[in-house]
C-alpha cells in the first residue's frame, strides 16, 4: 500500500498513515512519500509508537518511508485527534550535526572512540534532537552494523532526527549492505543540506 503525502502539511500526512495502517495484512509494508521534513519527523515518531519497523529512503527533497508493523495496528478511535497529539513538535535545537569521524577530537584514538559514544549518547537522550544529522567520511562507520553506538543513532530517528550516510563513503569502506539506520544520500544533497541550514554543527 502506498500514500503520497508530498505537499502535504501536517497533521494530514499522519492521518493518512493511521487510517492506512489497520488495513495492512500481516506481513504487509506501507509506504508514504513526503518532502516536508515535519511530516517527516511526525511520521517517524508514529512509527515508533505504533511498534513498526521503519526504513527511509532520500530522494533530493523527498523521503520514502517504509513502515512495517510488527503485529497488527488496531483502528484510531480518532484518528485526527491522535494525528494533532503526535504533531505537537518539541525544540529540535540545532538544525544539523555532521559527523565525520568515529572518534572525537584529536589525540588517543581510544579515548576518541570512547568519547564520539557518550556524545552521541548526549544527543539522543537530550531534551532536544537536531531535525538532520549527517554521517560522512569515518562517521559512515556509525550508522552501520557493530557500531557501539547504533542503538542511541536509532533513538535519535525514533525522536524525529533524520539520519543520512553519504553513499560514496559506505562505497568507499566497502560497507553501503552494513547499513543499520536511516537512509543513504550524496555530496550534492550534503552541500544543499549543509548550505541551506542555520546552525550546522561538525562534529
Amino acid at each position: 500500500m502506498k500514500i503520497d503525502a508530498r505537499n502535504l502539511t501536517c497533521p494530514k500526512p499522519v492521518v493518512l498513515t493511521l487510517e492506512a495502517l489497520p488495513k495492512l495484512a500481516a506481513g504487509e509494508s506501507l509506504e508514504v512519500l513526503v518532502n516536508d521534513p515535519v511530516a517527516l519527523g511526525n511520521l517517524t515518531r508514529l512509527a515508533a509508537q505504533k511498534d513498526c519497523d521503519l526504513k527511509t529512503q532520500q530522494s533530493g527533497d523527498e523521503t520514502t518511508l517504509t513502515l512495517t508493523p510488527r503485529s497488527g495496528v488496531k483502528a484510531s478511535d480518532d484518528s485526527a485527534s491522535e494525528a494533532q497529539a503526535l504533531c505537537d513538535l518539541p525544540d529540535t535545537g540545532a538544525s544539523v550535526i555532521a559527523v565525520d569521524t568515529d572518534t572525537m577530537g584529536r589525540g588517543d584514538e581510544k579515548l576518541g572512540h570512547i568519547l564520539m559514544k557518550g556524545l552521541i549518547y548526549a544527543l539522543a537522550h537530550g531534551e532536544t534532537v537536531p531535525q538532520k544529522t549527517i554521517f560522512f567520511n569515518g562517521g559512515a562507520h556509525l550508522t552501520c552494523e557493530g557500531s557501539e553506538s547504533l542503538d542511541d543513532i536509532k533513538d535519535l530517528e525514533k525522536r524525529g532526527t533524520t539520519i543520512l550516510t553519504c553513499g560514496t563513503c559506505l562505497d568507499f569502506y566497502g560497507i553501503r549492505d552494513q547499513l543499520a539506520v536511516g537512509g543513504v544520500t550524496n555530496l550534492y544533497e550534503i552541500a544543499k543540506v549543509m548550505a541551506g541550514q542555520p546552525g550546522v554543527t561538525t562534529l
